[in-house]
């Protein structure tokens, strides 16, 4: 596996964990899918001794979860509120310690404009994109890129706002359903080639997973309903391109501050060469996911997956790119 120079702290006694908090479900579009990755995560912990309970923030207040004692949070909370800063830094205020990325970090891969620049500046190649606020930035879009185009809103995840437009007469729905989740959206070149994705564990690539769906890309609905939907792990045959999309995981992954576990979704290039769609610091956990998928190739089962993430709240020697992100430790 690829290093990020990230160093497990490993646990041995489910005790040292103290009370952990899965904290699940929120209000945000992705409550669904949340509710059932942190189930699953629960259902694992406690399996293997852990003193863990659910908490879903929609139902509960920051009050009453800071009375209820929690020593530290199993974050599976997809979305804005949970996996943009935002709990993370609330979590950083009671000094309770959380797994996966820091505030600035998982602030900046959730934001996929500030993103996509940082990746530019460290030639960390991405799909050619326009910002756009209102339907008249589109033209520019067309205009430089051509149909088919790809519309996403800015800050959410599991492709919710998102479509593929193939010519003129869908362009209207896909800015409005894009600008529907925020001031700003992005248009991006629609790259054709293969769908990769690699997971990232403690400073460590896993291996690339390649998915094939019959519907026009890899939505929603592909994602947590379809069972038409095809992975391969690893997804590249070749030795070489598999170790590129390892090497540029971590490459991403660093760029951006990130930490603990995550992420990293590429499409393949016309030139073969890997494009980075976006980081994930929160990835899905459900029957469908795919870091789940890529561990247990490696020889890492769900449980045990689950438990090296919560490994990842007491991790004492984090390597940031960004010293302001502050390590997530206890």
């Amino acid at each position: 596996m690829t290093s990020a120079n990230e160093n497990r702290a490993q646990v041995a006694n489910a005790a040292r964990f103290g009370r952990v908090a899965v904290m699940l479900g929120g209000d945000s579009s992705e409550r669904e899918v949340s509710l059932a990755s942190g189930a699953a995560v629960l259902q694992a912990l406690q399996r293997r001794g852990v003193n863990a309970a659910g908490w879903d923030p929609a139902e509960h207040t920051m009050e009453e979860f800071a009375a209820a004692r929690f020593d530290r949070v199993w974050i599976a909370l997809h979305g804005p509120g949970g996996e943009d800063g935002a709990l993370q830094g609330a979590l950083q205020l009671m000094n309770i310690a959380y797994t996966g990325s820091g505030v600035m970090a998982s602030a900046l891969a959730m934001d996929k404009i500030k993103s996509k620049k940082l990746f530019e500046q460290a030639d960390i190649r991405t799909p050619d994109y326009v910002v756009i606020d209102s339907s008249d930035d589109v033209a520019r879009a067309i205009g430089a890129f051509g149909f088919p185009l790809v519309f996403k809103p800015v800050g959410q995840g599991s492709s919710i706002g998102m479509s593929k437009v193939l010519d003129s007469k869908d362009v209207k729905q896909a800015t409005d359903l894009a600008l529907s989740f925020g001031d700003q959206a992005l248009v991006e070149r629609c790259v054709i080639g293969a769908e990769i994705t690699v997971a990232v564990l403690q400073g460590e690539a896993l291996p690339s997973i390649r998915i094939e769906t019959p519907r026009v890309f890899y939505d929603y609905r592909a994602k947590y309903e379809s069972d038409r939907t095809e992975y391969y792990c690893p997804g590249v045959d070749d030795l070489i391109l598999e170790q590129r999309y390892r090497d540029i995981a971590i490459g991403a992954f660093r760029e951006l501050g990130c930490s603990g576990w995550g992420r990293v979704d590429f499409m393949q290039g016309p030139d073969g060469e890997p494009q980075v769609l976006e980081v994930n610091t929160v990835p899905g956990m459900t029957s469908h996911s795919l870091v789940p998928m890529a561990a247990k190739t490696h020889g890492i089962d769900f449980d045990e997956l689950c438990w090296r993430i919560l490994e990842t709240s007491i991790a004492e020697d984090i390597q940031q790119d960004y010293p302001e992100v502050a390590a997530n430790g206890a």
